[in-house]
């Protein structure tokens, strides 16, 4: 599906809408009726538009892009850009958990979109129930795909704004049906209802998918599995009104170790790491790993009007006029994120003392601005004083050091935008190697690698949580060091021109009682911290502190210490029992009538 010509023959509901009015109106005026596609060829088309309506969006606020909704705002990364100014009323609220609002510009787009597409699914599964599986043969896989898309929207709304209308294929007639349907239904006692509804969507597509889909880009049963396992883990964490968590349900996370015994069975088989870890962030991986269990597909020269269906989400994270990049340097590594890379003399992270310093205190003038110069030199003073993770230099792009493992290609200070305000360690997982043919600009900067939204190291780390939660922390082991040993022989790439490292690089496994007690609670701290550097700036650290209910404490502490690196963090500061998920957009609760009910704190 890599280069699929996207069918555009369901215009019946695709049609621009101005508001969700016009998107939900099931007859529109003056379009192709829906009652005369009822072919097998048609079908198809109808599935395909819920694909294509994933890739095809033209804003960086999409659901899709997890830099700002994961990343940004948790202690993995910075805004980035040309300044506080730069999105500010926006991300910029977002990233202090200041000054955010209802009426907020990337909240209300992210929810409209997410409805297009499940309004898409839902269509498709419309039709294929009016078709016979002898007329249609591929009628149970493609509904077990169409479950699957819109179990995944809802389970990424979900995250964003804890209550949401969920909307299924029963959900048909006038939009005042759809209107009618609350975010948070009173006759619940708590959210628990709609993780049912997402987990009842992904098991039934995991039953009706097959181990392996003929065209790539189409989501199989692994994807499934990994998503029942997932929702079960966040089922798991049950949480109040003011989302404090208030009980680990054991019998979910038994149960979601069932489905992730059923992924790590096929280890060496279908599914593996990588042998190394910067395989997962490049071009010619796109649909080429045993890593990667689901990725949304991009394209370029496909034959589309617009070029093809690029990754506009993370179009504005390229680096800033260098090397043939031209636009526009947002999302960056934070220096507490790029701290946590560090290791100890027995190479393993240094957990307390990790941030005492900081890149940042390394390049500065006696009158506390940077040193463009030391900047330039890679800061060897501050680098060769420790030892290092190499899954940094897979995530940061630093000046003076090569750039996506090109020996002869050294990154510039001048393609970091503003480093005064958001520091010089730019996030390169999302960005490709300039002479790349996935590239396009016009007038933005973006690009069409695949999004890998699941791999299996995060499984193996999914599955490390639930043995420790289980009381099983021995068990939990063995993932941990499988993704720890992989980490520590990911350096083949990560070199100079003249052949030595970049940078010095030391990781060593957990050996207990050797160099370290594994106990149930170094066990928990290994697992998060393997957790947070294997995922940096991938846009899932700050669901993963959402659902341990550890935002506040991590959020704050982080503040305290990035507020004496930046002045813009002055006044940021996270609100628990507001600040763990967004407010329902404005527009839409006008557009409910008043059916949605507020989130606690806007």
């Amino acid at each position: 599906m890599k280069r699929l010509k996207y069918i555009f023959l369901l215009v019946t509901f695709l049609v621009t809408a101005n508001n969700c009015s016009d998107l939900l109106e099931v007859n529109p005026k003056q379009v192709l009726d829906e009652g005369l596609l009822n072919s097998p060829e048609d079908m198809e088309g109808f599935v395909t538009a819920a694909y294509a309506r994933i890739t095809d969006i033209p804003s960086w606020d999409s659901p899709f892009s997890p830099w700002w909704s994961g990343s940004m705002r948790s202690d993995d990364s910075y805004k980035g850009g040309g300044g506080v100014w730069d999105g500010g009323d926006g991300w910029g609220f977002m990233e202090t958990f200041v000054n955010l609002t209802a009426n907020g510009w990337p909240i209300d787009y992210p929810w409209y979109v997410s409805y297009q597409i499940i309004q898409r699914s839902n269509t498709a599964i419309q039709k294929l129930n009016n078709i016979s599986e002898e007329d249609y043969p591929l009628k149970s896989v493609r509904i077990g795909e169409m479950k699957f898309i819109r179990a995944f929207v809802h389970f990424r709304l979900k995250q964003f704004f804890k209550y949401i209308p969920y909307i299924d294929e029963n959900v048909v007639g006038s939009s005042a049906e759809f209107e009618a349907i609350p975010n948070r239904d009173s006759s619940f006692p708590n959210d628990q209802y709609l993780w049912e509804r997402i987990l009842s969507d992904f098991k039934d597509a995991e039953e009706a998918l097959p181990d392996v889909q003929p065209e790539k880009g189409r989501v199989d049963k692994n994807a499934a599995t990994a998503m029942v396992a997932r929702t079960l883990m966040f089922m798991a964490y049950e949480q109040n009104d003011r989302h404090q968590v208030v009980n680990i349900n054991k019998d979910r996370l038994s149960e979601a170790l069932v489905y992730l015994n059923k992924l790590t069975d096929q280890e060496g088989g279908k599914v593996d790491l990588c042998q190394d870890f910067g395989e997962n962030f490049i071009h010619t991986s796109d649909n080429n790993t045993k890593e990667s269990i689901w990725e949304i597909q991009y394209s370029i020269d496909d034959g589309s009007s617009t070029g093809g269906k690029i990754n506009r989400g993370e179009g504005l994270n390229h680096p800033w006029n260098w090397a043939g990049f031209q636009c526009c340097g947002f999302h960056h590594i934070s220096y507490n994120m790029g701290n946590a890379f560090k290791t100890g003399p027995d190479g393993l992270p240094l957990f307390d003392d990790y941030n005492n310093d900081s890149y940042g205190n390394y390049i500065k003038n006696t009158d506390g601005s940077d040193n463009i110069a030391l900047v330039e030199a890679g800061n060897p003073d501050y680098f060769n004083k420790y030892n290092w993770d190499p899954r940094f230099s897979h995530t940061a792009g630093v000046p003076g050091q090569p750039w996506k493992y090109d020996p002869d290609l050294i990154f510039e200070s001048r393609g970091i935008r503003n480093g005064a305000e958001y520091g010089w360690l730019k996030s390169v997982k999302e960005l490709p190697h300039p002479g790349c043919d996935c590239l396009l600009y016009d007038g933005w900067q973006f690009n069409s690698m695949n999004k890998r939204m699941i791999r299996y190291d995060e499984v193996l780390l999914w599955k490390a949580e639930v043995l420790i939660q289980l009381d099983r922390w021995n068990e939990a082991l063995i993932p941990i060091n499988k993704v720890r040993e992989r980490a520590a022989n990911s350096t083949g790439w990560l070199i100079k021109a003249d052949g030595t490292p970049v940078m010095n690089y030391h990781v060593e496994v957990y050996k207990p009682g050797e160099n370290c007690v594994w106990d149930k609670d170094f066990a928990w701290k290994a697992m998060q911290w393997e957790n947070r550097l294997e995922m940096a700036g991938e846009g899932r650290r700050f669901f993963d502190l959402q659902r341990w209910g550890i935002l506040e404490e991590v959020m704050n502490n982080y503040f305290t210490v990035e507020k004496t690196r930046f002045s813009w963090m002055a006044n940021a500061r996270f609100t628990a029992g507001r600040d763990e998920f967004f407010p329902i957009p404005q527009n839409q609760m006008k557009w409910a009538k008043g059916n949605y009910t507020q989130n606690p704190g806007y």
